[in-house]
């Protein structure tokens, strides 16, 4: 039997890559939206229907058995919204009966982090943002529904909406690339594609055996580890093949205006918020995707130069 899945946010990012994945996997899959926006996806039944109406959203999802908490407001909307999204989708699942499964962050662990990150890695974070998250995977873990958290590092591919489309590819096809950080800082990126296929992979096991995994489950997703030096030579070698590049022309490289944006940080909320993240730029992070990819066996993951060259033309680039 086809088994169904809610997305709730799907005409976001990750809610899109998610109903993509989810589509080509052969589930059934339904996207809630907000009333009155529209969306366009082979594969997936649209639901219209306001997430505070649980009582409708449920009966339009009856028979799904998992539900993807894609929904992730603006930076400044956090403190009062994280909460009531983290209830409302918890809500849903437990109508349902079915899995929530929720894509976690390293803000959770704050800027004394260790340089490998894994599952029993304690949670110290040292930002108002990270404490949200911390506190709404805890509210995960408190509740008597089925969930399951894959948190990755930085996002890339499949849209816009992260530092790879505002700073690294902004200006490419100009023969520039701007970068957040230490040039000689690695740190982890997740191309979505692949991250919705692991979700994908982690509930093609579940629907086999639903005991295969405990009540609340959590996975690292390791993607790549890249310094700011790793995106130049890659941004590069596809400038000069796309000839943004002159032949013998080398990339001009920009840095962020930390400095700009802290100084204006009282008067532009998402400029504080930005600020506030800086210290993932300075610190070298990596996820162990080890318990993952004992999960499902091979963990998802295109090669680096095949995501660049799709997320740059998933940018019309």
């Amino acid at each position: 039997m086809q088994p169904t899945v809610l997305i709730l946010g799907a005409r976001g990012r990750f809610g899109m890559a998610a109903a993509r994945a989810f589509s080509e996997a052969g589930w059934n899959v339904l996207g809630q939206i907000r009333p009155g926006a529209s969306a366009r996806l082979a594969g997936v039944q649209w639901l219209p229907i306001d997430l505070a109406d649980g009582a409708a959203l449920a009966q339009a999802a009856r028979g799904a058995s998992v539900v993807v908490h894609a929904l992730n407001p603006p930076y400044p909307q956090w403190a009062k919204q994280l909460p009531v999204l983290m209830e409302a989708a918890l809500g849903l699942a437990k109508t349902l009966d079915a899995t929530l499964m929720f894509p976690g962050n390293v803000y959770n662990y704050g800027a004394s982090m260790p340089a490998l990150l894994d599952e029993a890695t304690p949670q110290r974070p040292s930002t108002r943002k990270g404490a949200l998250r911390v506190a709404a995977e805890q509210r995960l873990i408190d509740s008597d529904v089925r969930s399951v958290v894959i948190r990755a590092g930085d996002y890339f591919g499949s849209g816009s909406g992260s530092w790879f489309d505002i700073a690294l590819a902004k200006d490419i096809q100009k023969g520039k690339m701007s970068y957040p950080g230490a040039m000689d800082v690695a740190t982890s990126w997740a191309y979505l594609p692949d991250l919705a296929r692991s979700f994908v992979a982690v509930a093609d096991k579940l629907a086999q055996d639903p005991a295969a995994l405990p009540r609340h489950a959590s996975f690292g997703f390791a993607g790549h580890q890249l310094k700011g030096s790793d995106w130049a030579a890659l941004m590069q070698a596809v400038a000069q093949e796309r000839g943004w590049l002159a032949p013998g022309q080398r990339l001009k490289l920009g840095r962020m205006p930390w400095w700009l944006i802290h100084s204006l940080s009282f008067a532009v909320p998402m400029f504080r918020e930005l600020s506030e993240m800086r210290y993932l730029w300075q610190t070298p992070y990596a996820l162990s995707g080890d318990k993952l990819a004992a999960f499902i066996g091979v963990q998802p993951l295109t090669p680096l130069p095949q995501a660049l060259r799709a997320a740059l033309a998933d940018l019309g680039k």
